[in-house]
């Protein structure tokens, strides 16, 4: 693999903003998602991937032809080019670290963001090698920047080197992946691949085989407003019944902060408004289907609490349905992991296999019908402005990617 080359199209890429919006009614929700996706397509142009396009809505396919007379199974590769919206994506200035020599990083326009060891054990396992930072006032966008990049100098490899068997390879690039909206037109038949693994993991050599269930809560509280003055038993204030409905909230048991593993929860991450007017929008996780539901009655039951607290108050609970853990999908597709398993194996790697306490566009596709395992690709700390990635992984997991093609080709 050229590190090198791959590094230089990383850093390209994350300097690009291409925040997701949910609130905005256009797909793609940002415009910086349509210059990632034309830079993509200019690329894989020039490696000769005739077929290469940006579609209406933004996606990036394409295919890399087959260099085997077998009829064997198309196999996709996904990434998404949007950002998270939790932390801004907008001036990334990424930080290289070539030669790692162990310790706590401090970030340099920021002193108060380090990215720790102890938050961090894996840096102890990645002496001498090239990390990426940002700079502690941004996220990096190796989530899933990374993926792309992976990709990238996977089909760049390939073209490189003819005599690797490999079956055709299609390349799919979704937008708004990080506010559930990542494969809403994708058109599994125009796709035309039997399985696809999404690039989107973090670490090295794993694979993701579960993820949560997920819902979405949007909670509209309507109150009274009036002018302060002549408020006396006629004003019903929407913040203080949003207040105190958040406050209802199992903290303890059902919140992000304080689960893990299979433990599901209810994550309250937005609010705007004002007294006229509140919306929360709150994460239903769960693995298993029966949870969601249940996350979902305890929320009607806060809001009847609420009402009757504040009976001039409306609330209105409405529940969005985003994706489903792949589990269920997977097993149909027995061949997704397997093969990915022995992709690692044949370069004497030892594959791990977990779960995924969020979701990737993955999980959708398998609900629809088309297995996609997760696959590790040296990212870290995603979300946030202490996100980091690891260059060496990320070839790491370009090497696991043409591999895999072969494993998929008929190699042993």
């Amino acid at each position: 693999m050229n590190a090198d080359r791959m590094l230089e199209r990383f850093l390209d890429y994350v300097r690009i903003d291409t925040t997701a919006r949910a609130e905005a009614a256009d797909y793609p929700s940002s415009p910086g998602q349509l210059e990632l996706g034309k830079i993509l397509v200019g690329q894989l142009l020039e490696l000769g991937v005739a077929d290469a396009g940006q579609d209406e809505h933004g996606i990036v396919t394409g295919t890399l032809a087959s260099n085997v007379e077998a009829d064997v199974p198309v196999v996709a590769f996904c990434a998404h080019l949007d950002t998270s919206p939790e932390t801004s994506g907008a001036n990334i200035e990424p930080q290289v670290i070539r030669n790692y020599q162990g310790g706590d990083i401090v970030l340099p326009a920021d002193s108060s963001k380090v990215i720790c060891v102890a938050d961090n054990p894996e840096l102890k396992e990645l002496i001498g090698r090239t990390l990426i930072t940002t700079d502690g006032t941004t996220l990096l966008g190796a989530d899933d920047k990374a993926g792309l990049s992976v990709i990238m100098e996977m089909i760049a490899w390939l073209v490189e080197h003819p005599q690797t068997h490999h079956g055709a390879i299609r390349v799919c690039f979704t937008c708004d992946e990080e506010i559930g909206r990542g494969v809403d037109h994708i058109d599994l038949d125009r796709l035309g691949a039997a399985v696809c693994y999404t690039l989107d993991g973090q670490g090295t050599d794993t694979i993701d085989v579960e993820t949560f269930s997920a819902d979405l809560a949007v909670v509209t509280i309507r109150g009274v407003n009036i002018h302060p003055a002549i408020a006396k038993d006629r004003m019903t204030n929407a913040v203080r019944v949003a207040a105190d409905f958040v406050s209802r909230l199992p903290r303890r048991t059902l919140s992000p902060e304080t689960t893990q593993e299979r433990q599901g929860f209810l994550h309250p991450y937005e609010i705007g408004g004002g007294v006229g007017e509140v919306v929360l929008r709150i994460l239903l996780r769960d693995f298993d289907e029966p949870g969601l539901e249940d996350r979902a009655a305890l929320l009607e039951h806060v809001a009847a609490a609420c009402a009757a607290e504040y009976p001039e108050a409306n609330i209105d609970v409405e529940i969005k349905r985003q994706y489903r853990n792949l589990a269920e999908g997977l097993a149909k597709e027995p061949r997704a992991v397997d093969f990915a398993r022995r992709a690692l194996q044949r370069l004497d790697r030892t594959p791990r296999e977990e779960i995924i306490r969020g979701g990737t566009d993955g999980s959708r596709l398998t609900e629809m019908g088309l297995p996609t395992p997760n696959l590790s690709c040296g990212q870290h700390t995603p979300h946030s402005n202490l996100e980091w990635a690891c260059l060496d992984q990320m070839v790491e997991a370009a090497e696991w990617l043409v591999s895999l093609a072969e494993v998929w080709a008929g190699a042993e």
